[in-house]
């Protein structure tokens, strides 16, 4: 059955002991676009799952959804990860470790996001520290709350048949964060830069554990962040189908790998951005952006 989470309630379907629990991942922004696509498909992987989102009625009826058509368990925490008592129930429900009645969280996927911009002179300050909190505070939080349960579980696991089953971290960045710069959207691309090398890092640091931890930087993808660029007349092959994706992520992840560009369109532009020269690049850029601003005076 699905319901709305209590932090303290488990994910897990039996009672017991440590091995009761079947695996369970936590989605956050898991009520629509990419994040709605995560819980699909990790439903169907056998994840028992804890959904995070604002809008309450929308990721309770995926719970519900899933329960139904997947045969797993399902509950819905509705959260905003801006809130600083939001945030704390969640980290303290990712910290659980098995021994109570919560099941320890195995796949934590740091999915929810903010997007817009503009140019930084330009931006509402309220605006800014909103994006700051969900994309990098949040991420933050919620992986530190983690991670050490999951080192201890794999330690804990040794050799034995617990030892082969994937535990981490998913983040999810933007191919935003592989430009060498991003007017226009200056603290947008800054929040997905550091969350790639923040990641990136971390995933070394906790190599040796057993513990996997993934960036992912999509590029466009049809979701309601992403509308405005829709409607602009963008040409169809920029847009990476959110199941592609997903599917691509979640491989990655498994295999250890610490980031992947989804979509071989984007795989190639990555290649691409590693080549340009920096300064060509800003010169490029800075053109850009005088343009941009001229038009807006005439």
């Amino acid at each position: 059955m699905s319901h709305t989470e209590d932090p303290s309630e488990s994910a897990g379907t039996a009672s017991g002991g440590r091995a009761r629990h079947r695996r369970t991942a936590l989605v956050t922004g898991a009520s629509s676009g990419i994040g709605e696509e995560y819980a699909r498909q990790l439903a169907r992987r056998g994840y028992d799952l804890v959904l995070v989102a604002r809008r309450a009625e929308r990721v309770e009826a995926l719970a519900g959804e899933l329960v139904e058509q997947c045969g797993v368990a399902a509950v819905a925490l509705p959260a905003d990860l801006g809130d600083p008592g939001d945030l704390a129930r969640l980290e303290e429900r990712l910290r659980a470790d098995g021994t109570g009645e919560a099941a320890p969280i195995d796949l934590l996927v740091n999915n929810a996001g903010t997007g817009g911009g503009g140019h930084f002179a330009e931006q509402d300050t309220d605006e800014i520290d909103s994006m700051l909190d969900l994309n990098v505070r949040a991420v933050l939080h919620l992986a530190r709350a983690v991670i050490p349960v999951q080192i201890s579980r794999r330690r804990a696991a040794g050799t034995g048949s617990g030892a082969a089953l994937h535990m981490g971290v998913i983040n999810v960045s933007s191919m935003a964060a592989q430009l060498v710069a991003n007017p226009g959207g200056a603290v947008y691309g800054g929040t997905k830069s550091f969350v790639r090398l923040w990641s990136e890092s971390v995933a070394l640091e906790v190599a040796g554990s057993g513990v996997h931890v993934t960036a992912v930087l999509p590029g466009y993808v049809r979701t309601e962040m992403t509308r405005k660029v829709q409607e602009s007349g963008l040409p169809g092959f920029a847009f990476v189908p959110k199941e592609r994706i997903v599917a691509e992520s979640l491989r990655a992840w498994a295999a250890g790998r610490t980031s992947v560009v989804p979509g071989p369109q984007y795989k190639t532009a990555d290649g691409l951005l590693r080549l340009i020269p920096r300064g060509l690049f800003n010169s490029v850029a800075r053109r850009g952006a005088v343009q941009e601003v001229q038009s807006r005076l005439e």
